[in-house]
């Protein structure tokens, strides 16, 4: 008996100062969360091309820009190009295009972006082209020249991406792709990205799209955020950010001193026209004229950043309205493609075009495929609006006739409308909205009771 009471006594000593030890191994250590991978290490740029993006400095059915970045191990780029072919053997008979290099000191560091321009190219034909240094390539890429003459065609209109890019705007972009894998081009309407000289926003960008700008030649016009404030004595002053020319190869037939920024080319029957709305805008005007006066294309479309008409509460644009307004009236410009203010707007009709037929004229929209949202002043020129949506939009050309459509980021139409071309008399403008897309707005906010507005 004693024995047994002595041998249950020490068992239970041993528990005892068994259990601290047996809670200590249950007890989970506290996992420390994983670090996030620097910008610097994340966009490094090596020997091997990246950001290659597809611009036109030229006649877009003879000519075709690319511009590509390395680390500055590459001093000496080309490109490599011949006709497209179903089996492998075009390589034996490319052509090869030194490039343009460019160094750029960003935030990141020191970068070479290399542009090589193929010219002397057939019109309507499927290209396939590389670039690297001759030892470290890209894969092969297709592209097909414009048509020397009004064919139908489509193309993508992205409003401000800006914000979140990586996260929130790629699946915008990749979803406009889906819809459109065809188009010709992709217009974007300024604010690319939030900070202009930021490269890591910059590689977001890039990221957001990926082959599809190696495919597609990209259309880019300024917005503000594509301007940084600089000091220049004792002052400050705002310049175009450093990332600009170096990665973008376009025309240079605009108003001096905004090179690639205000500028116009000709696609199959369209005259697209760049303005730069951040500066300089009093120069553009007579410039503006002179291009909408000897256009002999059928179509006319012009992009920039600041609408004409704000959507937006508490902005407006009263001087620049002044400005190209008229112009836009008196040479009947159909389309006008915009951003800035990060809501959704399309006009109703002419607004003052031709004051004998209400439903002719210029058709402004503005628009938002970004994640950053504003409150919608709604005013009676907008004929489909939207809050807190993301969308891209898909135009189509075909003869005498503009088809307009705007996606939601899921894809569901949201807004559509027809531009009938007519002989002699101003346009015809036809309503195709869904009828099962009411439109997206947010929530009236809460009326104030008395109590809390004395506060």
């Amino acid at each position: 008996m004693k024995r047994s009471l002595r041998y249950q006594h020490w068992m239970l000593i041993l528990l005892i100062l068994a259990v601290p030890v047996f809670a200590h191994e249950e007890a989970p250590r506290a996992k420390r969360p994983p670090a996030p991978v620097p910008p610097a290490e994340l966009y490094r740029p090596t020997a091997v091309p990246d950001r290659i993006i597809l611009t036109w400095q030229g006649d877009p059915a003879r000519t075709q820009s690319v511009t590509w970045r390395t680390d500055t191990s590459v001093t000496e780029a080309i490109a490599q190009i011949t006709t497209a072919d179903p089996g492998p053997k075009f390589t034996d008979r490319i052509q090869t295009v030194n490039a343009v290099t460019t160094p750029l000191t960003t935030d990141l560091g020191t970068a070479h972006y290399h542009t090589a321009r193929f010219e002397n190219l057939t019109p309507s034909t499927k290209y396939v082209y590389r670039v690297g240094d001759g030892t470290n390539w890209s894969e092969w890429i297709h592209f097909r020249t414009a048509s020397d003459k009004p064919e139908p065609f489509s193309f993508i209109y992205f409003g401000d991406a800006q914000n979140d890019i990586k996260s929130l705007w790629s699946r915008v972009a990749r979803e406009a792709f889906s819809d459109s894998p065809r188009a010709r081009f992709i217009i974007h309407a300024g604010d690319l990205i939030n900070r202009a000289n930021n490269d890591a926003e910059w590689g977001e960008w890039f990221y957001g799209a990926g082959w599809v700008n190696a495919m597609i030649p990209s259309i880019p016009t300024p917005g503000n955020h594509e301007y940084a404030s600089v000091r220049e004595g004792e002052r400050n002053v705002r310049q175009l950010s450093k990332h600009w020319r170096p990665q973008f190869a376009l025309p240079e037939n605009g108003v001096s001193g905004l090179e690639e920024t205000c500028y116009y080319l000709d696609y199959q029957g369209v005259r697209i026209i760049s303005l730069n709305s951040n500066e300089m805008r009093d120069e553009q005007t007579p410039w503006l004229e002179s291009v909408l006066k000897n256009n002999p294309n059928r179509w006319t479309i012009l992009t920039f950043h600041h609408p004409i008409f704000s959507s937006a509460k508490n902005r407006d644009n009263p001087e620049l309205r002044a400005a190209w307004k008229p112009i836009l009236d008196k040479y009947r410009v159909d389309l006008v493609l915009q951003g800035h203010d990060h809501t959704y707007a399309r006009s109703n009709y002419n607004l003052g075009v031709n004051t004998n037929d209400p439903k002719s004229g210029t058709v402004y929209v503005v628009s938002v495929s970004g994640p950053k949202m504003y409150n919608l002043n709604r005013q009676s020129w907008m004929k489909r609006v939207a809050e807190d949506t993301q969308l891209y939009q898909i135009i189509h050309i075909n003869g005498d006739t503009l088809e307009y459509e705007a996606r939601t980021a899921t894809g569901a139409l949201y807004d559509s409308f027809v531009i009938k071309k007519r002989p002699g008399r101003p346009n015809q403008l036809v309503e195709r909205m869904p009828n099962n897309a009411p439109e997206r707005l947010r929530p009236p906010a809460p009326a104030t009771s008395r109590r809390s507005s004395r506060r």
